[in-house]
């Protein structure tokens, strides 16, 4: 599956089962976390280190077993642990565990979702990151339903997702895509949020990814120095997903 056979932004995610999974955390304080994902493209590695250092901002990252095992993000990842951000799990390969429009309909087996997933933490590990140190768990995808959640549990995990509300999850879609963001309308989408909303962005997983097709000119993450310097005159404090969770 390609990043661009995800649905729209719009569709709503944790349907029935946001007891299973943590989509926010506390939204009395203001605090939230800045989340990337990365699978197939990390080359805003490191224009994001440099943000996030600059505005001594501490973020996590959700890579899959192929973006560990890519030797071209090699050091990336090691200045990421170097400079203490959260080094997490986003599956081995990627996969879709169920199906877009029919999410009971499970298109793979617990066998082969803790398979998958013990690949993913066996590189975390190559890294120096133990499974009891990346206890969250992000999905392909973003993308789960009622068994993926028990599943992940069961393997003593536990499975989060973005805070929905805004699109800065949709930074990895091209203009060829039928649900493309520009990286316009996403950040005003954030600004949008923060301001109808009593409890802003308290609490929030903030979702970007690490790297994009490169289709996508418009990279979302050359924002990210304006995003930080914004949060920090709101009073938001940025912080790693086990310090908001």
């Amino acid at each position: 599956m390609q990043r661009s056979e995800v649905p729209p932004p719009e569709v709503p995610i944790a349907i029935g089962i946001r007891e299973a999974v943590i989509i926010r955390g506390d939204s009395t304080q203001k605090k939230l976390a800045i989340v990337f994902t990365g699978d197939e493209f990390g080359d805003g590695g490191a224009f994001i280190l440099n943000a996030l250092k600059q505005a001594n901002v501490k973020a996590s990252f959700f890579f899959t077993g192929r973006f560990y095992r890519n030797p071209a993000f090699k050091k990336t990842i090691q200045q990421l642990k170097t400079n203490g951000h959260y080094l997490g799990a986003h599956s081995n390969d990627h996969l879709l565990y169920c199906d877009w429009t029919k999410r009971d309909s499970l298109l793979v087996t617990k066998r082969q979702f803790k398979s998958d997933l013990e690949k993913n933490y066996y590189e975390l590990k190559r890294f120096g990151v133990s499974k009891s140190n990346a206890h969250f768990f992000l999905p392909p995808y973003e993308w789960y339903n009622d068994s993926i959640a028990a599943w992940t549990k069961k393997m003593g995990l536990q499975l989060i997702d973005y805070t929905p509300g805004t699109l800065s999850h949709a930074d990895y879609t091209t203009p060829v895509d039928k649900n493309y963001r520009n990286s316009e309308a996403i950040y005003q989408s954030i600004l949008d949020y923060e301001q109808k909303h009593s409890s802003g962005l308290n609490g929030f997983i903030l979702l970007m990814h690490i790297g994009t097709d490169p289709k996508r000119t418009d990279k979302f993450y050359y924002h990210l120095p304006h995003l930080l310097q914004w949060l920090k005159e709101k009073g938001y404090q940025p912080v790693r997903i086990d310090a908001l969770l």
